[in-house]
């Protein structure tokens, strides 16, 4: 799994958007959506992931040097579920390519074409982008041109034939 944050316009406030990106699939599993970058959304945020996840100990959790991240309560919730911390290089955004890549196509497709009156038309455009088009329609040349959800399914329905 990898986290990352960022920034978008709602009205005349700049909001901070945190995701939780599955790697396997490219769905994105918890998102929030806040105005402020304080460490209680990138939380809000990845305990939606374990809800809707359920990850074993052992999950490693990769994202940028964010203090988000690096907090005394992120890193004690990773610790309390075993999770492993994984956090990339300073400076080196390779490294958290999957998040870059979903930002660039979130703004480029949606945000940059799109103007949000207020935080709460923000929320409503976020979650019909990530929830009813990115997962579910846009088609992911690391999937195999599957949507995140398309993909989980093939994967599921294999592992039952098995």
């Amino acid at each position: 799994m990898v986290g990352d944050i960022t920034y978008l316009k709602a009205g005349s406030k700049w909001y901070y958007l945190s995701v939780f990106i599955d790697l396997y699939s490219r769905m994105v599993v918890g998102w929030d959506l806040s105005d402020s970058l304080e460490t209680a959304s990138t939380l809000k945020a990845f305990n939606k992931a374990i809800i809707r996840r359920t990850p074993p100990p052992g999950l490693m959790v990769h994202s940028d040097r964010g203090v988000q991240y690096a907090s005394k309560a992120f890193r004690q919730l990773l610790k309390a579920k075993g999770f492993v911390q994984s956090m990339s290089r300073k400076g080196n955004c390779w490294y958290n390519a999957v998040a870059e890549s979903f930002f660039h196509t979130l703004k480029g497709q949606y945000l940059n074409h799109t103007v949000f009156k207020d935080f709460s038309q923000a929320c409503t455009g976020i979650f019909k982008y990530v929830e009813q088009y990115y997962n579910r329609r846009r088609r992911h040349s690391a999937n195999g041109w599957q949507s995140p959800s398309e993909y989980e399914e093939h994967w599921f329905e294999l592992q039952k034939a098995a």
